[in-house]
């Protein structure tokens, strides 16, 4: 048996995540955006190996009890490793080695039959292993949510939370309140979707495998604990799934709110009045782009009555609470481009915070080691150590890539209004010159991999390095030109 965890802390963070139906990107491929926010946290990056296991095997990850039988082999992943005091077991992202990707949002408060109001991994065994063990297992984003549901109506889910699973065809909402219940629904192909802290599945069709998962009993359970009460005996028509479930709260809790209505607002050009903010999809009236996802990301409600900056006069990060889609606590950004060649898979990734660091292009599954910076801990002992904090690890230092591009968001938090228009327009220029030679880059790996996949896999792994450490230099630099030079920002105009 092999003890991976030694868990300590709880959840925490008010996270953000886009999907855009294949049919309605201008790639004519699902496109995932998601905002990881945490408090008092950090990010390094690791890959691992696609993996063989010994017969009779057993895992077990100790926020959670289950003690689970190892498949024969595991698939190798990207793994984005968030840390902070006490450990946590619900941020981390993934991308697999078949071009699944998976993230999650806190869905505050579900309802729990055994009264529990917080993480309840002694009743229910399942927490962090879910996400990992869909990177290790799932093919398509469709068996990721059937090895999920099996893993929650067998163990039992100590968190609340919405995941999604995505590939390059389909992505799907899987929604799980604490237990041993899931429901899940597919975003259409022709669809938008954006969600923030709050259960959004409504309607379940358990008629529709193409588009809906349930669990079997996730209406009568729902009916025994009062959750639930149709308005005709044995007619279950009416039921809600998030109404049913989600916590009840005296009003959609402001920071969902405000998010929901820019984000929404964005993507159909309409502000819902709040009662009905907890929209799950709606069919898109134009395609969208890369670009816009991440302009969604970047918000702060801009020119809404919601406006963080308060007309562009203080930074949008004051706030404690993540009351803007890029708040305070966002301690990661990614944009999944996906593409049905996987080494063109691309991940436009960047952190802290994505309105004060370009997005820089990661062709993942390309990948033959972590550029320089981004991994300060080899990668079995982050597994091992996920939960393990060390002050140290918090402590500054420029040789590690999340501290090294975080130094440019500091004279932005002290003086936004001098200095946000030149690190936006400093971003601006080396995003355009990105997307400018993306085309004769993803050419020229072509060329080469019509006589050497592997010379061309080992193309697009030198660009992705090349890429990540520019990002490091380009944040030295502008945190220079902020101490000596910001004046001058009508340059970056």
């Amino acid at each position: 048996m092999s003890v991976y965890y030694n868990y300590k802390g709880l959840e925490r963070g008010s996270c953000s995540t886009v999907i855009i139906g294949k049919n309605a990107s201008t790639t004519g491929k699902v496109i995932m955006g998601h905002n990881e926010d945490d408090d008092h946290s950090i990010a390094q990056a690791h890959i691992v190996p696609h993996l063989t296991h010994k017969p009779g095997e057993m895992v077990t990850f100790e926020d959670g009890c289950a003690i689970i039988p190892q498949v024969e082999e595991t698939l190798g992943y990207l793994w984005t490793d968030v840390k902070c005091p006490g450990g946590i077991s619900f941020a981390d992202t993934f991308i697999n080695e078949c071009g699944v990707a998976i993230a999650t949002n806190a869905c505050r408060e579900s309802r729990d039959a055994t009264g529990a109001e917080h993480d309840n991994w002694k009743d229910y065994n399942v927490g962090y292993a879910l996400r990992r063990l869909i990177a290790e297992r799932a093919h398509t984003a469709r068996e990721g949510v059937k090895i999920a549901a099996e893993l929650v109506e067998k163990y039992g889910y100590t968190s609340c939370r919405s995941y999604h699973i995505a590939d390059k065809e389909e992505a799907w909402a899987l929604q799980i309140p604490r237990g041993f219940r899931c429901v899940a629904r597919r975003i259409g192909d022709d669809e938008v979707y954006y969600i923030p802290n709050h259960y959004t599945i409504h309607e379940v069709k358990f008629d529709d495998p193409d588009n809906f998962y349930a669990s079997p009993d996730l209406i009568t359970f729902a009916v025994e604990q009062g959750w639930y009460t149709p308005a005709k005996e044995g007619d279950y028509s009416d039921f809600d799934f998030a109404k049913a479930y989600q916590a009840p709260e005296p009003e959609l809790m402001f920071i969902n709110l405000t998010r929901a209505t820019d984000a929404w607002k964005r993507l159909t050009g309409i502000e819902f009045p709040p009662e009905e903010i907890r929209i799950f999809s709606r069919k898109a009236d134009r395609k969208f782009s890369p670009e816009d996802v991440k302009t969604i990301l970047r918000s702060h409600a801009q020119n809404t009555k919601y406006d963080m900056t308060e007309g562009g006069t203080i930074t949008p990060h004051r706030h404690f609470e993540a009351n803007s889609i890029c708040n305070n606590v966002t301690v990661e950004s990614s944009v999944f481009v996906f593409n049905d060649d996987l080494n063109l898979f691309k991940v436009l990734r960047t952190g802290p915070k994505p309105c004060t660091n370009p997005y820089v292009p990661w062709y993942a599954l390309a990948l033959k080691k972590m550029p320089e910076g981004y991994e300060w801990t080899p990668v079995l002992q982050a597994q091992a150590s996920h939960f393990n904090w060390d002050d140290e690890q918090n402590a500054f230092d420029p040789s590690k890539a999340w501290f090294a591009i975080k130094t440019v968001q500091l004279p932005y938090e002290y003086n936004w209004p001098m200095t946000h228009r030149a690190l936006e327009g400093s971003i601006k220029l080396i995003e355009a010159k990105w997307a400018e030679e993306s085309e004769a880059v993803e050419d020229t790996y072509r060329k080469l991999k019509e006589t050497d996949e592997e010379a061309a896999k080992e193309y697009l792994s030198d660009y992705t390095t090349r890429q990540a450490q520019k990002a490091i230099e380009w944040a030295r630099d502008m945190a220079g030109f902020f101490a000596n030079d910001f004046w001058r920002e009508d340059q970056y105009e």
